[in-house]
């Protein structure tokens, strides 16, 4: 099977289940409300080593956030057990801070709720107030006050789908990596985690019996120096980079609308020989994400 020229290979991307809170991050201004949400979701690529995963949804209109002002939705990934924890620190660490920043709830109708008590900063200064029809705390601040919710919703998803643009070069191959990450950005209900959108370092479960065993290591299977070197190689020839961009989700069809949009951009650049996917003949999770079947 073929796209714009490229050829999409026989393969599938494998994902697992996930639990997902939305976070909608306002501030006086555009710039402002993209930094508090930058913040909010650093170290958070991979569960591999990372508290949570999470990244940006997209920027929202003053008409989408509840106190009318410029907005950015963020998506946070983890173990439903874990979520309140790392939603806590992500905001009061991060959002918080950040000059005019507020957070608000992105899942209001999730039936599975949480508090993360932000008025305790407020050391019995703190006021309740009504944001949008949303009750929510004040809490006074050397800026000023800062305004936000406290109460979040969480609801299941989808983690770790993904697919492999792979090139003759690097140069040819990251730029279209660079295409595919960026028709992906701003698509609701998906985010790509990793710098840029976009994965060097793809990796798979466990590792060689090193002294200190790590719990994940290179997927050497896609390392095109090893081709040559290795039996087991799924680096096609004359392919010399590869790139990964993972994409977790709020459902089955947010993904796959976010793949086929990622694969048609990164093709139409004209420097991809092949797309593939990762996977571990579904040893890690649930979902099946077929390449061809992306465009069905």
């Amino acid at each position: 099977m073929k796209r714009n020229g490229t050829e999409i290979l026989d393969t599938f991307a494998e994902a697992f289940p996930v639990w997902l809170s939305r976070v909608l991050v306002t501030a006086a201004t555009r710039e402002w409300a993209y930094k508090a949400a930058v913040e909010a979701t650093g170290f958070a690529t991979s569960k591999i080593g990372c508290p949570c995963e999470a990244g940006i949804e997209r920027v929202l209109s003053p008409v989408e956030t509840p106190d009318g002002r410029p907005g950015v939705s963020i998506l946070i990934c983890t173990e439903k057990k874990l979520m309140k924890a790392n939603l806590a620190a992500r905001i009061s660490q991060c959002i918080l801070p950040a000059p005019t920043a507020s957070a608000f709830d992105g899942f209001p109708q999730a039936k599975s709720r949480f508090y993360i008590r932000m008025h305790y900063f407020g050391d019995q200064y703190e006021e309740q107030c009504v944001v949008g029809g949303r009750r929510c705390w004040k809490i006074p601040i050397m800026e000023g006050e800062y305004v936000g919710e406290e109460r979040f919703g969480t609801v299941k998803g989808i983690a770790g789908s993904n697919f492999l643009v792979m090139g003759e070069d690097q140069p040819s191959a990251l730029a279209a990596a660079e295409a595919g990450a960026a028709a992906i950005a701003e698509m609701p209900g998906v985010i790509s985690g990793f710098a840029g959108g976009i994965v060097a370092s793809g990796s798979k479960v466990g590792c060689k019996n090193y002294r200190f065993p790590m719990p994940a290591s290179t997927n050497h299977q896609f390392c095109p120096t090893l081709k040559g070197r290795i039996n087991d190689s799924l680096v096609p020839d004359g392919v010399r980079s590869v790139y990964e961009i993972v994409i977790n989700g709020v459902d089955e069809g947010s993904i796959t609308d976010a793949m086929r949009a990622g694969i048609d951009a990164a093709t139409r650049t004209g420097g991809v020989l092949y797309i593939g996917a990762a996977n571990f003949e579904g040893k890690l999770g649930e979902f099946r994400f077929n390449l061809h079947d992306v465009w069905t």
